[in-house]
């Protein structure tokens, strides 16, 4: 019988962001990870201690994040054992729904809150959906 190799999850291309709570943050790199392909089912998740040390963060802090993605199925984790990513393709693709509705509501709300009517919105997004990403 052949043995997954499994990979710890990286953190490298994290970037903290001013005004976003951390453990937020946290979740929404492993759930974004998981729905680009990035991180996969049975990735190991860095361990609580080693997370909050690489982020300069207090531990409850990952705490928090662990806790709050095993509620919601993603991680599973051991008293005492590693965490590991809990996505096959249905998670997956639930996250991705999650994250396109989270992402849009909030996209939606701002257009609004700037006074834009749905027909300059959508002008908007058309505009930018055809030009091309710089590298």
């Amino acid at each position: 019988m052949e043995r997954q190799v499994t990979r710890v999850i990286s953190f490298e291309q994290f970037v903290l962001e001013e005004g976003c709570p951390i453990y937020v943050q946290i979740i929404r790199h492993i759930k974004r990870g998981i729905v680009a392909g990035t991180i996969r089912d049975g990735d190991e998740m860095p361990s609580r201690r080693v997370l909050s040390a690489l982020l300069g963060v207090n531990p409850n802090t990952v705490q928090k994040a662990y806790r709050m993605l095993e509620d919601e199925g993603i991680i599973a984790s051991h008293a005492g054992a590693k965490s590991y990513v809990v996505a096959d393709e249905a998670r997956a693709a639930q996250v991705r729904v999650q994250l396109l509705e989270n992402d849009s509501r909030a996209i939606v709300g701002a257009l609004k809150q700037m006074g834009l009517t749905k027909e300059e919105a959508l002008t908007l997004i058309d505009r930018l959906w055809e030009e091309k990403e710089e590298p």
